[in-house]
């Protein structure tokens, strides 16, 4: 069924339906684009002219303009997937698993980012690529929660099975983001606590945060613009499963 031939469909099942998730989105993912580049090239152009070196740190310091924001999205990625993981199992709705299902890659990416450029920054700060604290660890442990999950999503050719399981295991996987966030204040470890926002204010001078925090808005409308084209391609790789089923049937479109 067509959305032309649904006219007086509500809003909310307009929104659950595929063909009107990827007609409504597709005008904005070009915007979306171009905003994030500009925002990566102004935070590029802050991070390098203009924003000093930090007094302990020196210029090791500019890896934590990638480095924070892949942590945060490795978190704001999950976070996605548990509301999605809820509008599977509670809601039923129609978009909810393609939405999980496309967010796990991204995820996994940006966990990976957060790791491998944590390890560049742990070198010459703490004099290790690698030390087993509990942020550390958790966020290794979230990395292989993402890679199962994408397994899992593999391993089932009944994508609503699938789909099922993968909102099961995602949100006792859950448990590990409280984990990660206060790790810090829970174990002793190498990374200092909060200091992007805490409820004294912000414990980073303003030179280095101006660019921190538009590489973190850039860095999240990316997330944001490839979690649309991620959705867009799942809805339309499955509208072309379907229609070779219903050719090998010889059934009509």
């Amino acid at each position: 069924m067509s959305i032309e031939d649904t006219p007086k469909m509500s809003w909310w099942n307009r929104l659950a339906h595929p063909g009107f998730f990827v007609q409504w989105t597709t005008p904005l993912v070009w915007p979306l684009a171009g905003i994030t580049l500009a925002l990566f090239a102004l935070g590029v152009w802050y991070s390098f002219f203009n924003s000093p070196a930090d007094y302990q740190m020196g210029d090791t310091v500019r890896i934590m303009y990638v480095h924070v924001p892949s942590a945060w999205l490795s978190q704001f990625m999950y976070g996605m997937m548990v509301v999605s993981a809820l509008g599977t199992l509670v809601w039923r709705h129609p978009m909810a698993d393609v939405s999980m299902k496309a967010a796990a890659p991204l995820g996994a990416v940006f966990t990976f980012m957060a790791l491998f450029t944590g390890s560049l920054w742990g070198r010459p700060t703490w004099g290790t690529y690698w030390e087993w604290d509990g942020r550390m660890t958790s966020t290794l442990i979230m990395l292989f929660i993402y890679l199962g999950i994408i397994a899992l999503w593999r391993a089932f050719d009944d994508k609503l099975k699938a789909a099922r399981i993968v909102a099961i295991f995602t949100l006792v996987g859950a448990i590990n983001v409280p984990i990660i966030k206060f790790s810090v204040d829970w174990w002793s470890t190498l990374h200092q606590p909060s200091s992007v926002l805490t409820a004294e204010g912000s414990k980073i001078a303003p030179e280095l945060l101006t660019p921190l925090f538009i590489m973190l808005f850039a860095f999240t409308l990316l997330s944001i613009t490839l979690q649309l084209i991620s959705m867009q391609t799942e809805v339309k790789r499955r509208r072309v499963a379907t229609l070779e089923r219903k050719a090998a049937r010889g059934e009509a479109a």
